[in-house]
């Protein structure tokens, strides 16, 4: 066979065997008849190649119903099944930092050992995958059905590895918060918000796939092991949609800290004003009674006399601020 690692317009074309063999093949070489049990297809259009969907769905033998679901503009993710396929369609997620999260819709088609996929943008786990079963696979051993069931698996771990960065982005804005030195943490929790409700409502919207593929009769003529697959896949979901629901607490957590810390320095510096007016009430007090027209002797000593009075003051307004600061008040 002719081997070829990506065909124009972003197609990639492989044949995986049992026996550990991977093979490269171009759309003229694709015969679904002649593939095997121990055989699986694995054809996937990467960004601009959804212009080239007729020309794959032409090798494959299949019919414009069974490309609805391709040609479907919407993001919302999507099951369908058939006699012998079923479709379906996902939305991965990617972090492009500064909790910056955005989905890329990933759709495929399984059918009878062979698998179609679709994605506008590059996948990270896609291109894992492939060069991790570049040479001496057997996935061929798998089913159409259990490779999608595998491919929805990474999907759900990209939902893991954003709540990772998000937990990293939380620990590193309470860090802030703790730093007397930075004090300006509300613009960072406002994002930490979007980003949470951000990755809650693309997680969200997967329930009712997931949930359908656990039930029996998705692929009630499929073997056991394809149906656990499924099932473990669900409960991996299941486990995902907790972690995303869990950033919310802590968004809430790092705003209950931001709170506590900001009524901490307002108690700071409440305290410093009431000792500093404290002590400027007990100047006044002596000033004014200085100030008071008494004919005492005092009032006659002149400039002695003045320095004694604004002497004292001063000694009386030190000694407040010695004990402000020995019982920690300032």
């Amino acid at each position: 066979m002719n081997s070829t690692e990506e065909q124009p317009g972003g197609i990639r074309a492989r044949l995986f065997s049992s026996r550990g063999t991977v093979d490269e093949i171009t759309l003229e070489e694709v015969d679904l008849d002649a593939l095997t049990d121990d055989e699986l297809l694995w054809i996937d259009l990467n960004g601009g190649a959804q212009h080239r969907l007729r020309e794959v769905a032409d090798a494959l033998g299949l019919s414009a119903a069974e490309l609805d679901g391709f040609c479907d503009p919407s993001a919302a993710p999507e099951l369908r099944t058939g006699r012998n396929a079923f479709f379906v369609r996902v939305v991965a997620v990617r972090h492009e930092g500064n909790l910056t999260f955005n989905g890329t819709v990933l759709s495929m088609l399984a059918g009878s050992n062979y698998v179609l996929s679709a994605h506008p943008h590059p996948i990270e786990f896609l291109d894992e995958l492939r060069q991790r079963e570049a040479e001496d696979s057997d996935l061929g051993a798998l089913s159409a059905d259990s490779f999608v069931a595998s491919l929805l698996d990474w999907q759900v771990n990209s939902y893991f590895d954003a709540v990772s960065a998000f937990e990293t982005a939380t620990e590193r804005l309470e860090s802030m918060i703790l730093d007397e030195r930075d004090r300006h943490c509300l613009s960072s929790l406002r994002d930490l918000r979007k980003a949470a409700s951000r990755l809650r409502r693309m997680m969200s919207a997967h329930r009712a796939v997931f949930a359908a593929m656990d039930r029996p009769d998705f692929r009630p003529s499929a073997e056991g092991a394809v149906n656990r697959h499924f099932q473990t896949v669900d409960t991996h979901f299941q486990r995902a949609m907790d972690a995303v629901e869990g950033t919310r607490e802590m968004v809430i957590g790092s705003f209950e800290l931001f709170s506590n810390q900001t009524a901490l320095r307002t108690n700071d510096v409440i305290r410093v004003l009431t000792v500093v007016t404290a002590l400027m009430g007990g100047l006044a007090v002596i000033a004014g009674v200085l100030g008071m027209n008494f004919n005492l002797p005092f009032f006659e000593t002149g400039w002695p006399g003045f320095a004694i009075a604004v002497g004292s003051m001063l000694l009386l307004a030190i000694a407040g601020l010695g004990m402000a600061r020995w019982r920690k008040w300032m």
